[in-house]
């Protein structure tokens, strides 16, 4: 495959979120992971999610929908506790299963309802996946010599295995590129401040975000849905952000992605597509951007599928994927701007 060369991302966040605007849903969702029990501990991870319409500019908002779910997580990812707000039996089924590509396609079989609902407490389980592959990069930020203590740990040979199942997972870690090296220099792949998700003049733009002492991860998402009526488009402006705690109280990023897209009201189909790479750990990473223009004239509704089809491995990058994914359920936040106070739930 071909190395496509673009700039390098500026490594610096787009945080705060903006103002919310007149006549839009906002959906945020966060997963904070931290190690109650330390490193040998089991993760635990608090999944959170809302949408909120705002009516009026300057106007509180009302919630629309909301979850919540705490978990308890292995080493091997396999998920040994889970409690979520709203409960359902399907919840206790996650019980027993790894945190995975699987784990995926279970959530579609056992949830069909909130995943044609699009209730935002799915995307937060959805991510769970995204969020055990990476998560324990928080611990890097607390102990510098982390790299060397998990290859003791897991030992040369499991070491080697793991880092050979990295190759071509995605365009950033293809054969031969800069992140397949052992000679990566943790202070350069992750120097860039994360700034705050919140911004201060739009106090109830975000929902109330956990807070952990000691080592800690964070995916946040948002994604804002506007219509343009006289153009008869939905507007999107997303953006997804990883992110670790340090020890003096700051948080780093190790990738940020914006994205800004429109799509026809009546159709659903994507008329076009920008992301934006802010912050990512490799130079080769965002040579993953020009590939998302397949997407380009594909349903939205269907925009799960097509990922998965279009941007395989090596031909996208995992955390732009997960990005893209998620506006599957653009359609049914942009029915909400209509529907406002009676779409509640």
């Amino acid at each position: 495959m071909d190395t496509i060369t673009l700039p390098p991302p500026p490594r610096r966040t787009a945080n705060p979120a903006p103002l919310r605007t007149a006549g839009s849903v906002r959906r945020t969702t966060s997963i904070d992971v931290s190690w109650p029990d330390g490193l040998d501990g089991q993760r635990r991870f608090i999944g959170a999610a809302r949408d909120l319409w705002t009516p009026l500019a300057g106007e509180d908002g009302l919630t629309l929908a909301e979850g919540r779910y705490e978990a308890r997580m292995t080493e091997d990812k396999t998920i040994t506790a889970i409690t979520a707000q709203p409960s359902s039996d399907a919840i206790r089924q996650l019980v027993g299963a790894r945190a995975g590509g699987h784990l995926r396609g279970l959530l579609r079989e056992i949830m069909p309802g909130m995943v044609a609902a699009a209730h935002p407490l799915y995307i937060v389980l959805d991510d769970l996946s995204g969020t055990a592959l990476v998560s324990a990069f928080a611990w890097s930020q607390w102990h510098p010599d982390w790299a060397d203590r998990l290859r003791d740990k897991l030992g040369e040979e499991s070491h080697a295995q793991m880092m050979a199942q990295r190759v071509n997972v995605c365009w950033g870690l293809q054969e031969g590129n800069s992140g397949m090296t052992d000679d990566v220099d943790p202070e350069k792949v992750a120097n860039a401040d994360a700034g705050d998700l919140r911004n201060p003049g739009d106090p109830l733009g975000w929902h109330d975000l956990a807070e952990d002492e000691g080592p800690g991860f964070r995916r946040a998402r948002r994604i804002d849905v506007t219509r343009d009526a006289d153009a008869g488009v939905i507007v999107i402006d997303s953006a997804f952000q990883d992110s670790a705690s340090r020890r003096d109280g700051s948080r780093v990023a190790i990738h940020e992605y914006r994205l800004t897209a429109r799509a026809d009201a009546a159709t659903l189909e994507l008329l076009s597509l920008e992301p934006e790479a802010r912050i990512l750990p490799f130079s080769e990473c965002p040579g993953a951007i020009a590939n998302t223009q397949r997407l380009v004239g594909r349903n939205l509704a269907q925009i799960r599928e097509e990922v998965l089809a279009q941007l395989r491995g090596p031909q996208g990058c995992t955390h732009l994927n997960d990005a893209l994914r998620a506006l599957a359920d653009v359609p049914a936040l942009a029915a909400r701007i209509e529907a406002g106070a009676g779409a509640g739930g």
